[in-house]
């Protein structure tokens, strides 16, 4: 029998598990409205069974679907704990002081463009887009629906502001990742980014401003946002000594504690103010962390504000990242990803074309292997000799990566980033789609830049030579994991 290593898929038969899983998938979800996890397993079967008649043994394809598995345990952990957050501070009352502050402040034809800055602030001082969308970003939710805004646009707005700071933060992991695969210093990578990302927030706020105009004076129910008021002040007790809740979790996270235990440790002071400032007990406490927090104020927009959260909540979710990461690794252990970027590669001849190719790459990887870190990784790889044979300094390739890869993945619903948000923000990734302004114009920006050459930085003699040293020793390590 062949060695594993040296089976190759036809990049047609690599397509096939592909279509099938996204034909199927926009039938359920289209005519049946039903969820993705059918499609991706059919997807799966699929894959397996072309790869197992290419002559890939049945361990190395089960192999495949764990590593898919193992990869996606990190993001688990922390949806699983977002969860508990969500829950917690709305049983603290966390989330209901910042919803009531909020609608006493904040002007409502500036709300969009004010909670994109105020989530672009926080992201980009903790690293973080998931952090930053379960805490600030839930809060957000509320206060713009309290104010008639529509949930879509408010959840384009938070997601473009807390995506702006995890791409830009230096303590940002896909930050660090995109830098790290391609051998790039890291404020170099940042600073490259700028040429794409800063204009595409310019775009966005000025989105967000021409969108926030509607929702001025008249427009909004000022009778419905003090029913608001009144019932949270009945429902909870709101204190500004709350907000130290949020502002803990920002210092810890801004010391370098990494993200989980800092999630957890909102998780304790959210259960602790459930109990001792709400007055409620400990059972109550426990199990608002696993079921949800359950409230029935009489008030119909504050109960669908804050009847949610919980372990419990997580769980489609988390079946979800399963079952898009079996598909996924089963794609990469068995070459079929590669067969299908190896093709791309054939049609980017120029350096211009092959900074397109990565951007699409990526955004494709986002569709297929289902998981952001992905779509950095493996395009990162697969283009890397390509860029120093054009001797294009790698952070062409770093910038690329990420303006497909870590702004596109919201747009994928099986996407982890994708299933993350629907389950936090409880808006479909088809619904806020639009309005997420800053995660679709940023990879066009990249690729007009690309397209009219403008911004792609060169290797000299003795750059290009550390540059293949550097790639040829990530080679080795990268085999070495395999």
């Amino acid at each position: 029998m062949r060695k594993q290593q040296e089976i190759e898929i036809p990049f047609l038969l690599a397509l096939l598990p592909l279509i099938v899983m996204i034909g199927m998938m926009a039938f359920t979800i289209v005519k049946f409205e039903g969820s993705p996890h059918i499609p991706l397993a059919v997807g799966s079967i699929v894959a397996a069974f072309i790869a197992w008649r290419r002559g890939y043994r049945w361990q190395t394809i089960e192999d495949g679907a764990y590593k898919g598995i193992r990869l996606a345990l990190p993001a688990i952990l922390i949806i699983i704990v977002v969860g508990m957050i969500i829950s917690s501070w709305i049983g603290g009352g966390v989330i209901a002081t910042m919803v009531y502050y909020g609608l006493r402040i904040i002007t409502p034809s500036l709300f969009l463009l004010t909670i994109c800055v105020i989530c672009a602030i926080v992201s980009l001082a903790i690293g973080s887009s998931w952090s930053t969308m379960g805490t600030i970003g839930v809060a957000g939710m509320g206060i713009g629906m309290s104010m008639g805004i529509p949930a879509p646009m408010v959840a384009g707005a938070v997601i473009s502001g807390s995506y702006f700071g995890d791409k830009m933060s230096p303590l940002s992991d896909t930050t660090n990742m995109a830098a790290g695969i391609t051998g790039t210093d890291l404020f170099e990578h940042i600073k490259h980014m700028v040429y794409t990302t800063i204009p595409g927030l310019v775009i966005a706020l000025g989105v967000y401003f021409f969108l926030g105009r509607k929702f001025a004076g008249a427009s909004i129910d000022d009778e419905n946002i003090q029913g608001i008021l009144t019932s949270l002040s009945e429902q909870f007790i709101i204190s500004p000594w709350l907000l130290l809740v949020p502002a803990a979790l920002v210092v810890l996270v801004v010391m370098k504690v990494p993200a989980l235990p800092a999630l957890v440790a909102g998780v304790f002071l959210g259960f602790l103010c459930q109990i001792f400032v709400q007055g409620g007990n400990v059972g109550d406490a426990v199990n608002t962390l696993h079921d949800g927090f359950v409230i029935a104020s009489g008030n119909e927009m504050v109960d669908e504000l804050f009847n949610r959260g919980g372990i419990e909540s997580m769980m489609f979710t988390v079946s979800l990242v399963i079952f898009a990461m079996i598909f996924g690794g089963i794609l990469e252990q068995t070459g079929m990803l590669k067969s299908i970027v190896t093709q791309i590669l054939r049609v980017a001849r120029s350096a211009r074309s092959l900074i397109i190719a990565t951007i699409a790459s990526a955004f494709f990887t986002n569709v297929t292997a289902s998981e952001q870190y992905i779509s950095i990784l493996i395009p990162g790889r697969m283009y890397a000799r390509a860029y120093q044979d054009k001797r294009m300094h790698s952070k062409n390739l770093s910038r690329a990566l990420e303006d497909g890869g870590t702004l596109t993945s919201p747009f994928v619903p099986w996407n982890t980033c994708g299933v993350f948000i629907l389950a936090t923000l409880s808006v479909h990734p088809f619904a806020y789609a639009p309005y997420a302004v800053l995660n679709y114009s940023v990879p066009i920006i990249g690729m007009l830049m690309a397209a009219v050459g403008y911004k792609i930085q060169f290797l000299s003699a003795s750059e290009l030579k550390e540059t293949r040293d550097r790639q040829a020793r990530l080679d080795r390590e990268a085999a070495e994991d395999l």
